[in-house]
C-alpha cells in the first residue's frame, strides 16, 4: 500500500471509533471513554498486521462489533472494551496476563471466553458441531456478555460474508440459523434475530430471498398508504385524550414470510399479515399499564377486534422481558392487522432488550427481578452435562422457541412455563428434589396423571413421596429440559448403583462356574451377549436379564474348547471397543404400541423407512394393518391433520432393559387383613410396580387379580413364592 492509502485507511480508522462513541445507548463517563481509548489502541497496535478476506484492514471488524454492542445492544463500556480486544489473545502475540494486567479481571474474563470459543474446531460431524455450541453455552457461566459479544461478532461477519466462498457462506449462515438466531431471540435482542434470519436466508436459499425482497419492496408502496389510511382514523381520537404516541408501520421480516409460505402452504400474495402497526406512547411508569388499555380501547372503538388474537403480555412480561399488548384487528379494506401497543420504555426493552434491563434498573426492582429469573434459566438449561450434545442443543432450542403458559403454585405465585408443559415439569420448575419425588398432582383441586397438559391459569399443586423414584416413563411426560435432563441424570444414577451390584453378582456366579473374572472374561461376555460396554453387562446380570442358564450357556461355549482353538485360529478375539464407555447403551430393538406399551404387528412405512431408535408413530391403514412412520416424515403433517383416529403413540425400546407387566392370579380362603397382607408383601418389594388389583370373595374362597410390572422373570418368580407363603393363600398362577 502507498503512503497515501494509509493515511486514509487511518483516517477512516478515526473516524469509526468517533462514531463509536458518539452511538453509545449509554452516556460514557470519562473513565469509560479512557478505558475504551486503551482497547482500541491495544486493538490497533495488536492487528496492524492483519487483513480480512476482503482486503481491508482487519481492525475495522473488532470495531464494527463494538459499535453493534455499544449501540443496537447497548452494553457497558467494559463490554465495549472486550468487544475491540475479542480477537486479540486469538490472533496475535498479547497473552490473557497481559490483557488482565491492562484491562482488569472482567475484561480478561470476558475476551477469554470469546477465545475458548473460537478455538472450537468447525467439525463436519453433527455431534462434534453440537458439542462446540455447547461449550459456547456453558461459557455464559462466565459471565453472559460472552454470549452477547459472540453474537455481535456473528452479525458483523454475516454482513460482510461476501467475499467468501459460497460453500463456507452456507455453513456459517447453516450454523447462524441452528444456534445464534435462537440465542438472540432468547435475550432479547429481536432486531438482532431478525436479520441473522434474514442474511442466513440470503445465503442458504439466494433464489428464495430474492424474490421475496422483491415483492416486499413492490408492496411497500401500498403499505405506506394502508398505514396512512389507519393513522388517520384514530389519530384524532388519541389527540382528543392528549396522548403523546407516534404510529410506525413494521415489516414482517423476509424469513418469517418465508416460514408462513411453507407452514400454510400458501403464496406471497396470501400472506395477510405482512406487516404489523406499532402505536408506541409516552408515559410515567406508574401510569403505563392504564395508558396501554387505553389506547386498545380507542383502537377497538374504530376497527372491530379479532378475540382469540389478543396477548397482553404487560401483565405477565414474557420470559424474555418483552412487554407489549397485541390485538389483531380488522382495519380498512377489510384486512386483519396486528397492532402492538407500547410505551417507550417497552419498546427499548424489545429492541435492546438485556440492556435495556440496566437502564431501568434502579426506577424499577422488578426488571431486575425478571433478569435474574432470565439468566437462572439459562444457567438450567446448560447445567446438566449427562444429556449429549446433540440432545442437549435440540432442547436448548427446544425451550429457546417454546411459547408460554402461567400457571400459579398453591400460594399464588405465577410461574410460566412452556407451552405444553405437564404437571411433572411444573414441579421441577419449582425444585429439583420436588421434582424426583413427585407421586401425583392436583390441577385445580382434581387429581390428574402426570401426563396431562396444564393450560394458562391453572393451579397446580404437586403430592411427593420420599418412596417416589423416577421412571423410565417420565420421559414421555416431561417436556422442558430442565425436567428431562433431572430425570435422566437420576436415572442414569440408579442404573449405574444398579450396575454396581451387577458386577459383585456377576463375580459371585462367575466363581461358581470356575471362571476367573478379570478383563478378558468381561471382554468376552461383552462380546457373547452382543452388548457394547461392561456397564451394559454389569446393568442386566443386575436387573436379571442375564441369569445363571444364560452364565451357564456363556460356560458352555467357553469350554468347548476344541471349537474355540479352530475359532482362534481363524480369527483374534476381537476387544469391543466402547466396552471401558462409563454408560449404559441403548439396543433399541422391539417397538410397542399406545400408553399401555403393547406389542402389535406393523409393516415399515415406504415413505420414510424409520430405523430403531427414531422418533415414530404407528398409522391403521384401511387394508394393510399398522403402518409405522417417521415422526417427521413427509406425510406425517397430512396423516395428522386428516386421520388423527387412526394415529397410535409408538417408540422403540430396548427389551433387555424394559419392565414387563405381568398378571397373577391368587386363589384361597378368605380371612381378615388378606388384601392388606398381599399388597403390603407387593409394596415393600422395591422393585416391583402394582398397576391394577381386584378381589372377590364368595362363601369363604376368594379370588383376586393382580397386575404388576417388574423387571425381570426372576423377580417375578420370587413375588410370587413370597406370596404362597401368605397364610389363607391356596394357589398364585402367572396368566
Amino acid at each position: 500500500m502507498t503512503e497515501e492509502e494509509i493515511e486514509k485507511e487511518n483516517k477512516r480508522i478515526a473516524k469509526q471509533y468517533k462514531e463509536l462513541l458518539r452511538i453509545s445507548y449509554r452516556s460514557l463517563t470519562d473513565d469509560d471513554k479512557t478505558l475504551i481509548r486503551q482497547a482500541f489502541e491495544t486493538a490497533v497496535d495488536a492487528h496492524k498486521e492483519q487483513r480480512r478476506k476482503s482486503g481491508e484492514a482487519y481492525i475495522f471488524h473488532p470495531i464494527a462489533v463494538a459499535k453493534i454492542v455499544a449501540s443496537e445492544i447497548g452494553l457497558d463500556a467494559t463490554s465495549i472494551a472486550a468487544a475491540l480486544l475479542h480477537d486479540v489473545v486469538e490472533d496475535t502475540d498479547y497473552t490473557l496476563n497481559d490483557i488482565e494486567q491492562m484491562f482488569g479481571e472482567t475484561v480478561a474474563r470476558i475476551v477469554d471466553g470469546l477465545t475458548k470459543i473460537s478455538h472450537l474446531k468447525p467439525e463436519r460431524d453433527v455431534s462434534l458441531q453440537a458439542e462446540n455450541f455447547r461449550k459456547m453455552l456453558l461459557t455464559l457461566n462466565d459471565d453472559v456478555r460472552v454470549i452477547i459479544i459472540k453474537i455481535a461478532d456473528r452479525l458483523h461477519n454475516m454482513q460482510t460474508m461476501d467475499a467468501m466462498r459460497a460453500d463456507k457462506q452456507v455453513k456459517i449462515a447453516s450454523e447462524t440459523l441452528y444456534i445464534y438466531a435462537p440465542l438472540a431471540h432468547r435475550i432479547g435482542l429481536y432486531n438482532i434475530k431478525t436479520e441473522l434470519e434474514d442474511l442466513s436466508l440470503k445465503y442458504t436459499e439466494p433464489e428464495v430471498y430474492k424474490d421475496i425482497l422483491t415483492k416486499m419492496k413492490e408492496s411497500k408502496e401500498d403499505q405506506d398508504i394502508y398505514i396512512r389510511d389507519f393513522t388517520k382514523i384514530i389519530s384524532d381520537s388519541l389527540d382528543k385524550e392528549k396522548l403523546d404516541y407516534e404510529i410506525k408501520g413494521r415489516p414482517k421480516s423476509v424469513f418469517s414470510i418465508r416460514k408462513k409460505i411453507l407452514k400454510q402452504n400458501i403464496t406471497f400474495d396470501e400472506v395477510y399479515d405482512k406487516f404489523a402497526i406499532r402505536i408506541i406512547y409516552k408515559s410515567s411508569p406508574e401510569d403505563e399499564k392504564f395508558l396501554a388499555w387505553k389506547i386498545y380501547s380507542i383502537v377497538t372503538d374504530h376497527f372491530r377486534p379479532n378475540p382469540t388474537r389478543l396477548r397482553d403480555w404487560i401483565s405477565s412480561p414474557k420470559s424474555t422481558g418483552y412487554e407489549a399488548l397485541h390485538i389483531t384487528v380488522m382495519g380498512p379494506k377489510g384486512r386483519w392487522v396486528e397492532v402492538q401497543i407500547r410505551s417507550e420504555r417497552m419498546n427499548e426493552i424489545a429492541e435492546k432488550g438485556y440492556a435495556a434491563h440496566y437502564k431501568y434498573k434502579n426506577e424499577g426492582e422488578q426488571e431486575d427481578q425478571n433478569l435474574d429469573q432470565w439468566l437462572n434459566k439459562l444457567q438450567e438449561a446448560l447445567e446438566n452435562n449427562e444429556v449429549n450434545a446433540v440432545d442437549f442443543v435440540e432442547q436448548f432450542k427446544l425451550n429457546l422457541y417454546a411459547k408460554e403458559i402461567f400457571v400459579f403454585t398453591p400460594k399464588g405465585d405465577l410461574k410460566s412455563l412452556p407451552k405444553g408443559a405437564t404437571p411433572l415439569d411444573f414441579a421441577f420448575s419449582i425444585h429439583t428434589e420436588i421434582g424426583l419425588k413427585t407421586r401425583g398432582a392436583r390441577v385445580n383441586g382434581k387429581l390428574v396423571p402426570l401426563s396431562h397438559e396444564l393450560k394458562s391459569g391453572d393451579q397446580v399443586d404437586i403430592i411427593t413421596s420420599e418412596k417416589t423414584k423416577p421412571t423410565n416413563n417420565w420421559l414421555d411426560y416431561a417436556n422442558t429440559a430442565r425436567a428431562r435432563s433431572k430425570i435422566k441424570s437420576s436415572l442414569k444414577d440408579e442404573k449405574r448403583q444398579i450396575a454396581e451390584e451387577g458386577k459383585a453378582i456377576l463375580t459371585r456366579k462367575l466363581k461358581a462356574q470356575k471362571i476367573q473374572f478379570n478383563d478378558k472374561t468381561i471382554a468376552q461376555l461383552v462380546k457373547y451377549f452382543k452388548l457394547k460396554t461392561s456397564l451394559d453387562l454389569f446393568y442386566r446380570v443386575g436387573i436379571g436379564t442375564i441369569d445363571n442358564i444364560k452364565l451357564k450357556d456363556f460356560a458352555a461355549s467357553r469350554s468347548n474348547a476344541f471349537v474355540s482353538f479352530f475359532k482362534n485360529k481363524i480369527r483374534k478375539p476381537s476387544i469391543p471397543q466402547d466396552i471401558d464407555k462409563e454408560e449404559i447403551t441403548h439396543n433399541y430393538d422391539q417397538l410397542v404400541f399406545g400408553k399401555d406399551e403393547e406389542k402389535l404387528e406393523y409393516k415399515f412405512a415406504n415413505c420414510c423407512n424409520p430405523i430403531p431408535g427414531d422418533p415414530v408413530f404407528g398409522f391403521i391403514t384401511v387394508n394393510d394393518g399398522m403402518k409405522v412412520h417417521k415422526k417427521d416424515c413427509p406425510n406425517a403433517i397430512q396423516l395428522q391433520s386428516n386421520y388423527a383416529y387412526r394415529i397410535i403413540q409408538a417408540k422403540w425400546i430396548d427389551s433387555s432393559q424394559q419392565e414387563f407387566s405381568a398378571v397373577i392370579h391368587l386363589n384361597g380362603l378368605d380371612n381378615l387383613g388378606l388384601v392388606s397382607e398381599i399388597t403390603k408383601e407387593i409394596s415393600n418389594n422395591l422393585h416391583v410396580d402394582m398397576r391394577k388389583i381386584s378381589f372377590e370373595s364368595h362363601d369363604s374362597v376368594f379370588k383376586g387379580q393382580i397386575t404388576v410390572v417388574v423387571k425381570n422373570k426372576s423377580i417375578l418368580k420370587k413375588l410370587m413364592d413370597r406370596l404362597k407363603k401368605i397364610n389363607g393363600i391356596d394357589k398364585v398362577t402367572r396368566e
